[in-house]
């Protein structure tokens, strides 16, 4: 029987889930039953949208112990990252959006407030929970509202450096407030750090607390002997516990812990929770899950436990779509083909080797590659470090989590003239994971920043050739963008000028069309629909978009309109700096920019999205048609004319 039809079948207790009352009247041995219903849920579910599937097998028993003991929406529940709300949206009366899980008009991947009063923080970057539930506490304190806040924080998010600060700030705070820390040793691959071995030694606590109450109590009762017997064996016995099982850092923060507990005992967890809920100041409470919990392929999957595949077959939990080279495996082989005669070369990534390409280099190279966890501030001037060094750094991330180290980019690589590549996979518009993924920013926010160079790749054998000539600058750094997805096939240049790649050009001069990255071939087709019109059109590829090329300034010069289409915002994009650059020589040529608005755009497939934003060839031809012809519409200045507005 297949998963699906088991679940049809047997899914009775899951069917009776309409919210969390639902869940709380629920005997263990119902809780028991719904946990398994719930898995097979999922698993059917997402294997035909796709998504995070591993994280949410991961945390079942821990969401119905949280919806047990907390009364959500009074009760804020946060989640960070938001891709382990699975089971929360669940619960919360939203099974049936999972027919539609992370496609367009269905339900989003992560929190959304749109979907549901029990969602709250949407934002699917990691390690902002904690600062989000610090404030969240301290503003129901001030209005004396008695709300719990209970923030989810995986173990890998605790590698970052703002859940630190938040800690140091809730501890200094006192109010009541849960942190449940999801320990499964995982990100999306095994958390790296020193973080990562406490928690692991954390596992094996003996239950040496439980001896240190009983000598407590004991000697507590013997007169002039007890209390002073009692601190020297407690300094002992702390220092045993710092060495075993050094949980005293987080109560040295000022935070009480409980725990380990089984994460997947529902009792255990709720009966933690309660315990927390009651104590009247910050918890930790410390829950030890496996991602991937009850379905084999996630846990035998040693990679990332399924964390976030596309369309998989149940049975086997290999991928449905058929396998093609992506942008991600071309990076990833170059770069190692690069390494091999570079010894200089190496790699940084942030908990996400697997995803952005750089497990190949470290593969074969496992020295020259630091994962650095879920810290892309530190990742960032670590290779300052690493190119003071006489290194050349590639930093491989999301585009998106990129800007959270704009700081260090502008200040310790870029002012300090460092040789750092940073390589942006999912740049542009991603798709299915919403606004917090797409990688639209980059361009923009990057491209003030003095000295540093951006390339965007059109194709595989321009990514191959761009990521060679970003890693042999020395004097400074280097961004490298591509998109999501299947990589384009090859696209020749006509000639090339200075640095830029001239496309298609023809006998007529009426329009530039500056096609940036992954847009070049639909440049290709909106030349072809607009020279269906009578207009000739030269499709460009720029290659080096930052900063703009005196040869793209002479090119725009010579034709009658200049058109600009990038997969980023047009705010302080590649269009606003031509048409900047054009301005300062004197290029009175018009200019006009496509690009994606500075929105939220929701989630949907990325041709979906794209369409929505009028960025398809047949709008864009479109549009050019329209401007060229308003063009010749308009009244030609006499040459006399012309002397007299000089004068």
């Amino acid at each position: 029987m297949s998963v699906e039809e088991d679940t049809a079948n047997h899914g009775r207790l899951l069917g009776t889930v309409r919210g969390p009352q639902d869940v709380k009247r629920m005997t263990a041995e119902q809780l028991d039953i719904l946990a398994a219903e719930i898995r097979d849920f999922l698993i059917a579910k997402v294997s035909r949208t796709g998504g995070h599937i591993g994280p949410n097998l991961g945390v079942v028993e821990l969401t119905l112990a949280m919806h047990r003991v907390f009364d959500s929406p009074r009760d804020r529940l946060l989640f960070d990252t938001g891709h382990q709300a699975y089971v929360h949206k669940i619960i919360t009366g939203r099974q049936e959006g999972f027919d539609r899980l992370r496609q367009r008009g269905g339900l989003s991947g992560y929190p959304n407030q749109a979907e549901s009063e029990h969602d709250l923080i949407e934002n699917s970057h990691a390690s902002t929970a904690l600062s989000y539930a610090d404030g969240l506490a301290k503003a129901y304190a001030l209005r004396a509202e008695r709300r719990n806040v209970v923030a989810v924080v995986g173990d890998g998010a605790l590698t970052g450096g703002m859940c630190w600060e938040a800690l140091n700030n809730i501890a200094t705070a006192g109010n009541p407030l849960v942190i449940v820390v999801n320990d499964n040793g995982r990100s999306y691959s095994p958390t790296i750090g020193g973080l990562a071995d406490h928690l692991s030694s954390l596992r094996l606590n003996p239950g040496y607390e439980k001896m240190l109450d009983t000598v407590k109590d004991t000697l507590g009762n013997t007169p002039f002997v007890g209390k002073p017997m009692y601190e020297v064996l407690h300094a002992v016995k702390k220092g045993i516990k710092d060495a075993v099982a050094p949980q005293a850092m987080f109560e040295d923060l000022g935070i009480k812990y409980v725990g380990p507990v089984d994460g997947h005992d529902v009792t255990a967890v709720e009966s933690a929770l309660r315990a927390a809920k009651n104590f009247g100041g910050p918890v930790i409470v410390h829950a030890v899950t496996r991602k991937g919990s009850g379905y084999r392929p996630a846990e035998e999957d040693e990679a990332d436990c399924l964390h976030g595949p596309g369309a998989f077959d149940v049975e086997t939990g290999q991928l449905v779509a058929a396998p093609s080279v992506k942008w991600t495996h071309v990076f990833a082989d170059e770069l190692v083909k690069i390494a091999d005669g570079r010894p200089d070369v190496v790699g940084i990534t942030a908990a996400m080797a697997e995803p952005t390409g750089i497990a190949a280099l470290a593969s074969k190279y496992p020295k020259r590659v630091y994962d650095v966890g879920i810290a892309e501030q530190h990742a960032a001037t670590s290779a300052a470090g690493l190119a003071m060094g006489g290194l050349h750094p590639v930093v491989a991330v999301y585009a998106t989590f990129l800007n959270r180290a704009f700081d260090q980019v502008l200040l310790d690589v870029a002012m300090h003239k460092l040789p750092v590549t940073f390589v942006l996979d999912r740049a542009g518009i991603t798709g299915p994971d919403g606004p917090s993924h797409y990688g639209i920013w980059d361009m923009s926010v990057f491209g003030v920043v003095p000295g540093l160079r951006i390339a965007a790749p059109r194709d595989s054998a321009s990514l191959r050739e761009e990521l060679r000539e970003a890693v042999a600058v020395e004097d400074g750094p280097t961004i490298l963008r591509f998109p999501t997805g299947t990589v384009a096939g090859d696209l020749p240049a006509v000639r090339r000028v200075g640095t830029v790649d001239v496309l298609a050009e023809s006998a007529r001069t009426d329009v530039l069309l500056v096609a940036v990255g992954s847009f070049a071939a639909l440049g290709m087709e909106v030349a072809a629909r607009v020279a269906e019109q009578g207009y000739g059109v030269t499709v460009v590829d720029p290659r080096w978009v930052r900063p703009v090329s005196a040869e793209l300034v002479e090119l725009a010069a010579g034709h009658r309109l200049v058109v600009t289409v990038e997969d980023g915002v047009r705010v302080g994009g590649v269009g606003d700096a031509l048409a900047q650059a054009m301005r300062d020589a004197d290029v009175r040529v018009p200019l006009k920019d496509l690009g994606v608005p500075a929105d939220w755009h929701p989630h949907g497939t990325r041709a979906q999205i794209l369409a929505d934003l009028g960025l398809t060839a047949q709008d864009v031809a479109r549009d050019v048609t329209g401007w060229i012809s308003g063009l010749d519409a308009e009244p030609v200045e006499a040459p006399a004319d012309k002397a007299a507005a000089k004068n």
